[in-house]
């Protein structure tokens, strides 16, 4: 029998283990605030998350119904898992406390902000959401952080030297 070794991941100081990271919503969104949010998963959807098969390039996050979703976030679907395998691109619950809800609510709703999926992680055997609440950056703003970035990496070479 042969078996898929699992995908080595990251793991943070805090005791996480990155699954995937939404490098993109960094760089297209000005995020102010985050929060951390637990998401119903079936078994087959934790095993793949295990073995590294997901990503969030083009998910987001809504509140429908006093309930949060993740959705169009990518969990591939479990080899082992035959006929009780799920959907790749359904939505997903977030396990939030009610006013957390009330405050993502209010947030995208009434303030014009964006709820973006930051990263997928392992915390304490839990599968966890990182979830980024702000606004999105005009073309002038990417340019001028990127800029910084460019002149704080010169002077550190600077003083390397």
């Amino acid at each position: 029998m042969c078996y898929a070794a699992p995908v080595a991941s990251k793991e943070t100081k805090d005791g996480r283990r990155l699954v995937c990271e939404n490098r993109r919503a960094r760089h297209d969104y000005a995020i102010d605030r985050r929060l951390e949010a637990g998401l119903a998963l079936t078994g087959s959807e934790v095993k793949a998350c295990r073995e590294g098969k997901a990503h969030l390039s083009d998910a987001y996050v809504m509140v429908r119904g006093g309930e949060g979703f993740l959705v169009n976030g990518h969990i591939a679907e479990y080899s082992q898992a035959n006929r009780y395998n799920h959907e790749p691109n359904r939505d997903r619950k977030l396990l939030l406390h009610k006013k957390e809800l009330e405050r993502l609510e209010v947030d995208t709703r009434q303030k014009g902000l964006v709820a973006v999926p930051l990263a997928l992680y392992f915390k304490e055997g839990r599968v966890k959401l990182e979830i980024g609440v702000g606004k999105g950056k005009t073309e002038i703003d990417r340019r001028e952080a990127i800029r910084e970035r460019d002149v704080r990496r010169e002077m550190q070479r600077v003083v390397k030297r």
